[in-house]
């Protein structure tokens, strides 16, 4: 078949698996419905990673079988990480929140974005989406995977931050993204009870508005919990968080204190190193509280990055882990 960005594309049908169209109980799979929907949408061009691109073939069949007319297709190449594994939550935040909290600019983001396998006919790096779409071509995209690297979005930002904003627009940037009205109102309720000055509030809320937190392995390991264990309680607690739909604080408690109970650790010892991975230290206000202010986003990428301050999870430690959570329930 033809490919919009990679020309003639052939694939061995030994490379193509019998596909079931319709379950049991009637309800069409995936492939069926995904057909099905695009052509009564009056889908001219189908635009999508290059991981579909062994089912483009069941695609063009059922077309065919339909007597329908086929859509362009073209198939980009994914987005990495920095050792060039595919773009994951685990190794990069992939929620546009998370990158929203950290106080990125919305201008910045789109600019990098539009820099993932693409570039300006000029070569610039820093462009608006106006630029962008006055220029842009499909057929510029590069096949080679693009590589989602924050400190050179972060880089990025800088440069959008310096050359963009005057003082008083980033003035009015900063108290849009945190140091407003709403968000002191959320804090202050915590705060107060813990305040003697009113300059008391920097060091009690600065964790509130920072990205990642300077902390140690030690500060970590400090908190009493033997080190495999403790990498356990972060990444068992990691993945209880990420199921958790709704973000508020009875329901963070409720999921926190489940793994602690299956674990077999008392809720006070089990929450102790997560103060840190949180709030940077251990006499923050409650867990729940700061993992509740900060947002699912910032909290889930906290835990991750104690994780890494530890040394990260090996691909086998990884895998045992995974079966004693699942045995945990």
């Amino acid at each position: 078949f033809n490919d919009m960005l990679r020309g003639e594309i052939s694939i061995d049908w030994s490379q193509v698996d019998l596909q079931v169209l319709l379950k049991a109980d009637g309800m069409p799979t995936y492939h069926l419905a995904n057909v099905v929907d695009d052509h009564l949408m009056e889908i001219s061009h189908v635009i999508r990673g290059e991981e579909w691109i062994n089912s483009a073939p069941k695609h063009i069949l059922l077309y065919q079988y339909f007597g329908w007319e086929l859509p362009v297709f073209c198939h980009l190449p994914l987005l990495r990480n920095v050792d060039k594994s595919k773009l994951s939550k685990r190794k990069n935040p992939t929620s546009i929140l998370f990158y929203q909290r950290m106080g990125y600019l919305p201008e910045a983001l789109l600019n990098y974005l539009g820099r993932m396998g693409w570039s300006m006919p000029d070569e610039r790096e820093k462009f608006t989406l106006a630029e962008m779409l006055e220029v842009f071509d499909i057929q510029r995209v590069s096949l080679g995977g693009p590589v989602f690297d924050v400190e050179k979005l972060s880089w990025l930002n800088g440069m959008w931050i310096r050359e963009e904003l005057s003082d008083e627009q980033l003035a009015d940037r900063l108290q849009d993204w945190a140091l407003n009205r709403d968000a002191l109102m959320a804090f202050i309720p915590f705060a107060k009870q813990r305040m003697e000055t009113l300059s008391d509030i920097a060091p009690l809320g600065s964790y509130l508005v920072s990205g990642m937190l300077p902390i140690t392995a030690d500060q970590l390991i400090s908190a009493g919990i033997e080190e495999d264990l403790l990498m356990e309680v972060l990444q068992f607690s990691l993945w209880r968080l990420e199921a958790v739909q709704n973000w508020q604080r009875d329901s963070i408690f409720e999921a926190l204190k489940r793994v602690a109970d299956a674990m077999g650790i008392k809720l006070k010892p089990f929450l102790a190193p997560l103060f840190i991975a949180i709030a940077g230290n251990s006499a923050s206000i409650s867990v729940m509280d700061s993992m509740n202010l900060l947002g699912a986003d910032m909290s889930r990428a906290r835990l991750r990055h104690a994780i890494d301050v530890l040394g990260g999870i090996g691909k086998k430690k990884l895998k045992k882990m995974e079966k004693a959570y699942q045995a945990i329930g």
